[in-house]
């Protein structure tokens, strides 16, 4: 039976995790009230501290009775995280919090596939909630007061959340028929590109166009993990130049992961990889002054990359892709690699270029499942949209 999990440490919010379990409960929802707090709990529950505790590798002991809360509450994270996985009764998850169970209940939450209801009620919600959403589609509710007994206020908080995630679960997303869904990665140098893959293939796929931001490509990544796309078309790496050289939209060391995982049909491109981003001229590192800048707008600052730095911008690359089982495309276009790295314009560096794409195909080890293919076309040809297409819907087919 699939179950609304009611979370909260049951030793400091107990009062709060009883009233809203009651208030889902009575909409006519199942729930299943879970505890996640360090000391005793207060109110009776369904999973206790212990059960979830034993999911960490190192056991209960590495999470209940110490004396370091800091580290008894990351253990409780990574034992709640694990837990949540373990489960396949969750139809929807609501959590309660302040800094330390905010911090283990999302660490969870960001687990669960993106689509199934996730709802925190947090006294940390109207700040930065980066750190707790991150990529996923976790719902950040302010309690407005702390939690610390109920009172008229935080009353009908809970009471509004508790309607929200029996909505939710209750009531949930038709599910999703007809084309298949695929992720692209697009950045404004390369949108010329990636609107025409996306107008080719879109009678036969459900495009997913993510922007290249850092975040993007890891909402892309995480879609793939959780089995919500059936192939990538991910022609704009840039990400990976921040990454490397210190800009602020970077990846994570994990890109490119949720390739080699579920072993999708990748088909990629070096698009954008002649820059790092930084944003106004006065957030420029000082080591990097005397380097070749173009202002993309007043906020957004972009640096070209030099030939070394392509080269390591490749081989990572390449190395990554290496690991890839599934089927793999590798387009290279000669002419250029984003609007600004064209002939005549403020980025075109034939040799940076070619370190670039040396690096690629000496790393990336083609075989029979992975290919790398030189274009004498420019990124935003129409004919290098075309070749896209024709390679994605080749190894699609495999």
């Amino acid at each position: 039976m699939k179950r609304i999990h009611v979370v909260g440490t049951a030793d400091t919010k107990g009062e709060e995790l009883a009233f809203l379990a009651d208030a889902i409960a009575a909409t006519g929802a199942v729930v299943c009230r879970v505890d996640v707090g360090t000391r005793g709990a207060t109110v009776p529950v369904d999973v206790s501290a212990e059960e979830v505790a034993a999911h960490h590798p190192d056991g209960r002991g590495a999470v209940l009775g110490i004396d370091d809360r800091g580290r008894s509450v990351a253990a409780m994270a990574e034992a709640f995280t694990r837990f949540v996985r373990s489960r396949d009764d969750i139809s929807g998850i609501i959590g309660i919090g302040g800094g330390g169970g905010t911090s283990i209940i999302t660490a969870g939450m960001r687990a669960l596939p993106l689509g199934l209801p996730k709802l925190m009620v947090s006294t940390l919600a109207s700040g930065d909630t980066a750190p707790y959403v991150d990529v996923s589609d976790i719902i950040m509710m302010p309690s407005v007061t702390d939690m610390a007994g109920l009172n008229r206020l935080s009353r009908v908080v809970l009471h509004n959340a508790a309607q929200a995630i029996a909505g939710m679960a209750v009531n949930p997303a038709p599910a999703a028929d007809g084309k298949a869904s695929i992720g692209l990665t697009m950045f404004g140098v390369t949108t010329p590109c990636v609107t025409a893959i996306a107008e080719h293939l879109r009678s036969t796929y459900d495009c997913m166009v993510f922007h290249a931001t850092g975040t993007g490509g890891r909402s892309m990544e995480k879609l793939a993990d959780s089995g919500l796309l059936s192939g990538v078309v991910d022609i704009t790496t840039t990400e990976v130049c921040d990454l490397l050289f210190g800009g602020v939209l970077p990846a994570t060391e994990d890109r490119f992961g949720a390739i080699a995982r579920t072993k999708l049909p990748y088909v990629g491109s070096v698009g954008a990889l002649d820059m790092v981003n930084f944003w106004a001229p006065s957030t420029i590192p000082e080591h990097h002054r005397g380097r070749l800048f173009y202002e993309h707008n007043p906020n957004v600052t972009l640096m070209r990359t030099t030939a070394r730095e392509c080269r390591a911008i490749g081989e990572w690359i390449g190395t990554r892709l290496a690991h890839c089982e599934g089927p793999v495309h590798f387009l290279i276009p000669e002419n250029g690699v984003s609007a600004l790295d064209i002939e005549g314009g403020p980025f075109f560096d034939p040799e940076a270029d070619a370190a670039l794409f040396e690096a690629i195909e000496r790393t990336i080890r083609p075989g029979a499942t992975r290919r790398v293919t030189r274009l004498a076309l420019h990124i935003n040809d129409p004919d290098f949209a075309k070749a896209a297409v024709a390679a994605f819907l080749d190894i699609a087919r495999q």
